[in-house]
Order: structure tokens, then sequence, then C-alpha cells
């Protein structure tokens, strides 16, 4: 597949920031504020990933300073209540951590974020140590592909194979994401799987078949 990303490694940020389970409540938060994300992986030893500290993890500090913990004990987990009485990172973050691999690709790590309401996941090598950092804005970054490398992509990796008897009769034209394809076409079967190829193409945000273009099947 050309140069389009498909995999977490292909859009990541490779430099992380992390802090150590004794991380005090108030550094995490600056260096939240300084490299503006909204969580950090926990690190231990050579940097293996025990954990994520968020901004979720941190409001219960704030939620229940006027308040008495008794009052919440039924309604609230016990946890958010510990939380708010952490002072370092080991004491508030969410363990274990909700990682995904490099190699896992973006509709994988779209799927994890989606899935357990996480919009940053770190990640990890085999043995489980930080690589870097994938957030939902990243997966996003398909999208800035332009029209043209999508319309190449489309046209050498799909429209190629599919008809290689009919090179050049089957046009592709790309406009903001939508490709929309125009060709005569024979076998019908052939339009529902070039639709989903061409969806599986980075960067595509739909794709159309113009209906004047495909043959009707003929009458038996």
């Amino acid at each position: 597949m050309l140069n389009s990303p498909h995999t977490v490694s292909d859009v990541m940020t490779h430099t992380a920031v992390a802090v150590g389970p004794q991380a005090p409540f108030k550094d995490i938060i600056a260096l939240m504020d300084q490299w503006k994300v909204s969580a950090l992986p926990v690190l231990e030893g050579e940097g293996r990933v025990i954990g994520l500290v968020s901004e979720a993890d941190l409001l219960p500090k704030e939620e229940f300073r006027d308040s008495d913990p008794d009052r919440f004990t039924q309604m609230r987990r016990l946890t958010d209540l510990a939380k708010a009485g952490g002072l370092a990172a080991s004491d508030v973050m969410t363990a274990p951590a909700v990682t995904v691999h490099p190699d896992a690709t973006l509709a994988q790590a779209a799927r994890i974020m989606a899935q357990r309401k996480v919009k940053r996941l770190p990640v990890v090598n085999a043995e489980g140590l930080l690589e870097g950092v994938v957030s939902r804005a990243d997966l996003l970054k398909v999208f800035l592909r332009t029209d043209d490398d999508i319309a190449e992509e489309v046209g050498q990796e799909v429209v190629a194979p599919l008809f290689p008897s009919s090179s050049g009769a089957i046009q592709v034209e790309v406009s903001d994401g939508l490709v929309t394809l125009r060709g005569r076409v024979k076998d019908t079967s052939l339009v529902p799987v070039t639709a989903r190829l061409v969806r599986a193409v980075e960067g595509v945000v739909d794709v159309r078949w113009d209906p004047t273009d495909v043959e009707a099947p003929a009458e038996r």
C-alpha cells in the first residue's frame, strides 16, 4: 500500500511525556498543562507501563473538596473516594492501563478508544515498555491526506487489480475524501467489493459509483 498510514506506529507520538508512580499530584497537573495533554502514562523500572493518570482520575480531589466523603460512600465507587485523597500518581492512576501495540491497525485503536471510553492510549511493545502515545487526534490525521494521494492509492491498489483488462476505463475522482468511480462495469458483483475495498483506504470519507456507468445485469 503506497505510503498511507495503516498502523498505530504510523501516526503515534513517539516522544511521550510520562511520570513515575511517586510523581506528586501537583507535578502531574503541571506536566499536563505544559504539554497540553489530558493523560500521562505511569512508568516503572525501565519504562514498563503500569497505569495511566488522566484528568478524570484527578478530578475527585476537587469534587470532594468541600464534602463529607461518608455521604457519598453509597453513591460513588470507593476508588473515587480514595483518589480524592491521593498524593501521588500511584494513588490516583487507573491500573492496569489500557494500551495498544504499535502494529495495531488504526481501526483497532479506534475501537479500543470507543469501547473503553479513553482519549489516549499508551503504545507498548511486547515487553510492555512504552514506545509512544496515540490519541484521537492522531487517528484523525489520516483524513488530512490529499485527494491526489487517495486517488493514486485507490487506482493502484484497488481498481487496477480488480479490473486489469479495463486499464484506464475506470476513472477515480476524489473530492474532500469522497471517492467517485466512473466506468462501464459488466460484472456488477464487483461493485460492492470495490466499494468495500475503497472504504478501507485511509483517508476515504465515503465512496460512490456513478450509477449511469454500471451496466445492468442481462435478463434471463
